[in-house]
Parts: C-alpha cells; structure tokens; sequence
C-alpha cells in the first residue's frame, strides 16, 4: 500500500468519485447508466452507502485513485447481515492492488457491523471485474440472461457472493 492511501470517502471526494464513474459510464460495461451522471449522484451514492463503509483511494499525489463502498442489499430487516460493494479504479492504476485493498478494508469494516454476506453485481460483459471477484473468493450465484442492455448491446446480470 505504498503507492496509495485509504481514506474515508468524504464530500470533498465528489468532483473526482464523478469523474471516475463517468469514465467507466463512457468506456465499458462496469457502470449501467448509458450516459455520464450529473454530480448530484455523488449524493445519491452517498446517502445509500449511509451507516455502511466507504473509501477513497488516494495516489501518492493526492489524486484518486479509486472509490468504493458497501450498501443494503435490500432494506428490510431479514437482509441487515447482506451488503452489496461497488467499486471503482481508475483504469491507469489497475493491477497494482488497489481493489484488493479496498475490498479487504471494506469486508472487515462491513463484519464490524454484522455483515456476513457480500454481494457484487456485475455486467457479463465485464469479463475483468468476474476474474477479480473470484480471484478475490466470489462465487457467481446468479445470472439473469439478457437482462440488461447498454447502447443497443445485451449483457446478462451476473451476481456474486462472499460469505465473510
């Protein structure tokens, strides 16, 4: 972790956390909306992700390198102990072990919390992000064939699992 910091996701964060969203909105499959989003849902991000862990991976310059964050699955009661993650790193600074570290840091800040069970959703045409999950402990427990769509193309909606 010398060439990067975990820090709380703070509000200060939200220009950047946009930016690097609407990268992957732009570029690829790892964000569903088609079109880049405006900088309030940082703030939807935010309240959603509230009472659960989120993080800024800082460079040693002090840029983001990334952002994640834990967030209900489902918000009735019998599903308090399952959060789902999301997370994002910037694309120049993939491999070097920045999503591990984020997700190590939000698993056992999410067990602090009574979370047993985390939950990823993923495109399935974001091949990257199923080989990081199961490399990371994830089973793929679901797929919903087709159920998605971005400019015009298909993909299946794959979730994944980790017990904790």
């Amino acid at each position: 972790m010398s060439d990067f910091t975990l820090l709380p996701l703070a509000g200060s964060d939200g220009a950047e956390v946009i930016d690097l969203f609407n990268y992957y909105v732009r570029s690829s499959f790892a964000a569903f909306p088609e079109k880049p989003v405006p900088p309030e849902f940082f703030d939807r991000l935010t309240q959603a992700a509230e009472g659960y862990p989120a993080v800024a991976a800082r460079d040693r310059d002090g840029a983001l390198a990334g952002f994640g964050m834990l967030r209900p699955f489902n918000p009735m009661p019998a599903f308090a102990h399952t959060a789902e993650v999301t997370y994002f790193v910037r694309p120049d600074v993939t491999g070097r072990g920045i999503g591990t570290a984020m997700l190590r840091h939000l698993t056992a800040e999410g067990k602090k919390r009574g979370i047993s069970v985390i939950l990823a959703h993923i495109s399935s045409r974001n091949e990257g992000s199923i080989r990081f999950h199961e490399k990371q402990g994830f089973f793929e427990v679901g797929r919903f064939r087709g159920a998605g769509k971005k400019r015009g193309l298909p993909f299946d909606s794959v979730w994944m699992e980790k017990l904790l």
